[in-house]
C-alpha cells in the first residue's frame, strides 16, 4: 500500500509525495534489484488464474457506464427502501446487538443444535443427510432422484445449490432443473450464475430481459414488467405439476421445531413444495437458529436490510412430510445439512463471526468495490464483502486470496451489516493468513524487505535529483498508476532541502 503524503511549501506551490519518493529512491539505489523484482512484472507472475479472471472482469466492468447506471439505479431504490423499513424499530440498534448475540451463542454451541434438529425433524417423518463438500450433496440428490425416476424437478431460489453447482449437474445426469424465482428463472435463460446474493438480476434493466424474453421464448421485444411477469408465470406453472421433486434452500433452520424456514416474496417456494411429492431441502449449517421465537427478531431484519420490507410476502415452516392429517404438502422431506468449507470458517476464530451472516446482501449494496466491478467479477457463489471473507476458507485461501485483498477496508460493510458483523476486519484477518501460511510469494516478501530497509535509512531517501526519480517512477508504474492517474512530477528539491532552506533564512 502507497500512502500519499502530499506536501505545499505555500509561496512555491510545490506538491510532492514524500513516502512515494523515499521507496522509489531506494529502489534506484538497488537498480540492479529493480530490474528483477519491478512490483507490476512481479505481480503478473505471481498471479493464479482466479485472480487473472477476477482482474480481467473488473477491468471491463469498470469501465462499463451503462451497467454502472443499471447498478446505481437499483442500488438507489434498495436504500430509498431500506430506510422506510428500518421505521419499524423502535430501538434498531439493540435489535441488530440482540440478533449478534442471539447468533454467537448460536454457533458456539452448533454441535448441541444439530443434534436437537435432527431429533426433532426425522421424529415428524423427516430424513436428514449430512454432507461433508458439494460432491457428497449432489451424490445424495442423485440417489433420490434415481429412487423416483426423475426426469424434472422444479428449484426455489437458492444459493446454496448455486454453491453446489446443482442445475448443471443435474443436467448432465439427464434432469431438467427450472428456476422458479423470476430473477433466477432469467439468469437461468440468460445462462449467467446469480449476480447478486438477494436480487439475481440486478444488472440488467426492463429492456435487457424484455430482449431476453424475445430470444429465448420468442415473445414481443417491447413488452413491460408486468407483461413478461405474465410470461414467466405461464412458462412455470405447468411445471409445477409435472415435476417430480422441488428442491429449495433455507433461509434458517430452527433447532427447537424441527423446521426450516423460507423466506420469499413471489410464493414460487410454496409451489414448489406444496406439488411436487417430495421435497429436498439443501441448508448450510451456519443458517441455525435455536429457537422458533427468534423468528420474531431475524425476520424483520431480514426483510428490512435486505429488500426494505416490514417482512417478506410469504414466510413458511417446514418441518417434515405431510401428516395423516393433513391435505397438501410432500410425500417426503429430505433436508440436507451442508459442511462445504463451513467449518473451517468455525475452527478460525479470528473469521468465525462470518457465520453469523443472513445473506441480507446489505454489505454488497453499500461497498464501492461491488459497485463498480459487480457480482460476477469475483467468481465465486458468494460476491461482495462477505463473499470476500469466506469464499479463501470455503473454496481455497491460495486461489481465492486475492478477494480478500479487494477491498477499500472503508468499514461501510460492517455499518450496514444488520448483524454488526466486523466484516472488513476479517478481510484484514484473510489478508494476514495468506501472509502467514506463505502464499504472497518469494517476489513480493522482498519487494516489502526492500521498501523496509530503504524507508529506514535517511540518506538513501535523498540521493536522487528530479529527474530520476520521474523517469525510475514512470517507468515501473507505468501501468498501475499511470495508467489511472495524471503523470506525478516530482519536485526539484525534496522536503528536507526545503526545510533545510526555510530554517537557515530564519536563522
Amino acid at each position: 500500500m502507497f500512502i500519499n503524503d502530499a506536501l505545499c511549501e505555500k509561496h512555491k506551490n510545490i506538491k510532492y509525495l514524500s513516502l512515494f519518493s523515499h521507496s522509489v529512491l531506494f529502489n534506484i539505489v538497488f537498480g540492479f534489484i529493480l530490474k528483477t523484482f519491478m512490483a507490476e512484472r512481479v505481480y503478473l507472475l505471481s498471479m493464479n488464474q482466479q485472480q487473472s479472471i477476477f482482474l480481467a472482469k473488473s477491468e471491463v466492468k469498470t469501465h462499463d457506464l451503462e451497467h454502472k447506471r443499471k447498478i446505481s439505479w437499483n442500488i438507489q431504490k434498495y436504500n430509498a427502501s431500506v430506510l422506510k423499513g428500518k421505521e419499524q424499530f423502535a430501538e434498531l440498534e439493540l435489535a441488530r446487538k440482540k440478533a449478534k448475540n442471539i447468533k454467537w451463542k448460536a454457533i458456539e454451541e452448533l454441535d448441541r443444535h444439530l443434534e436437537v434438529f435432527e431429533k426433532n425433524f426425522t421424529a415428524k417423518g423427516g430424513k436428514l443427510l449430512w454432507a461433508n463438500d458439494a460432491e457428497e450433496a449432489q451424490q445424495h440428490i442423485i440417489k433420490i432422484c434415481t429412487e423416483k425416476n426423475t426426469t424434472q424437478i422444479v428449484k426455489s431460489k437458492s444459493m446454496v445449490t448455486e454453491e453446489i453447482h446443482l442445475n448443471e449437474f443435474l443436467e448432465a445426469h439427464g434432469i431438467e432443473s427450472v428456476e422458479t424465482d423470476l430473477g433466477e428463472y432469467i439468469q437461468q435463460l440468460d445462462g449467467e450464475a446469480p449476480y447478486h446474493i438477494v436480487t439475481p438480476a440486478m444488472h440488467k434493466s426492463k429492456e435487457d430481459v424484455a430482449k431476453l424474453f424475445h430470444e429465448k421464448l420468442g415473445t414481443p421485444s417491447n413488452l413491460s414488467p408486468t407483461q413478461l411477469t405474465l410470461v414467466a408465470r405461464e412458462k412455470l406453472r405447468s411445471k409445477y405439476q409435472t415435476a417430480q421433486i422441488g428442491i429449495t434452500g433455507a433461509n434458517f433452520w430452527i433447532a427447537d421445531a424441527g423446521a426450516i424456514s423460507v423466506t420469499e416474496n413471489e410464493g414460487n417456494a410454496r409451489l414448489t413444495t406444496a406439488l411436487p411429492k417430495v421435497h429436498i431441502a439443501i441448508v448450510g449449517i451456519e443458517k441455525v437458529l435455536p429457537s422458533i421465537k427468534d423468528l420474531n427478531l431475524f425476520l424483520p431484519l431480514l426483510a428490512t436490510f435486505g429488500t426494505g420490507q416490514k417482512v417478506t410476502s410469504y414466510n413458511t415452516l417446514f418441518s417434515g412430510p405431510k401428516q395423516k392429517n393433513e391435505q397438501d404438502g410432500p410425500d417426503e422431506m429430505y433436508v440436507i445439512m451442508l459442511d462445504n468449507g463451513r467449518t473451517n470458517l468455525l475452527a478460525d476464530i479470528s473469521v468465525r463471526e462470518s457465520m453469523y451472516c443472513i445473506r441480507c446482501g446489505s454489505c454488497l449494496n453499500a461497498c464501492p468495490i461491488y459497485k463498480n466491478i459487480g457480482g460476477h467479477a469475483y467468481g465465486a457463489t458468494y460476491s461482495g464483502p462477505i463473499g470476500a471473507v469466506i469464499t479463501p476458507h470455503m473454496k481455497g485461501m491460495e486461489e481465492y486470496k486475492h478477494l480478500s485483498y479487494a477491498s477499500s477496508l472503508c468499514g461501510n460493510c460492517t455499518e450496514v451489516c444488520p448483524l454488526k458483523i466486523n466484516i472488513h476486519s476479517m478481510l484484514l484477518a484473510n489478508r494476514q493468513a495468506s501472509v502467514n501460511a506463505g502464499l504472497n510469494g518469494f517476489q513480493e516478501n522482498m519487494g516489502w524487505a526492500l521498501w523496509q530497509k530503504g524507508m529506514m535509512n535517511r540518506k538513501l531517501i535523498g540521493l536522487a535529483g528530479q529527474g530520476i526519480k520521474n523517469k525510475v517512477f514512470h517507468s515501473v508504474f507505468s501501468k498501475s498508476w499511470a495508467n489511472r492517474r495524471e503523470e506525478i512530477q516530482f519536485p526539484k528539491q525534496t522536503f528536507q532541502q526545503l526545510f533545510a532552506e526555510r530554517n537557515k533564512k530564519e536563522s
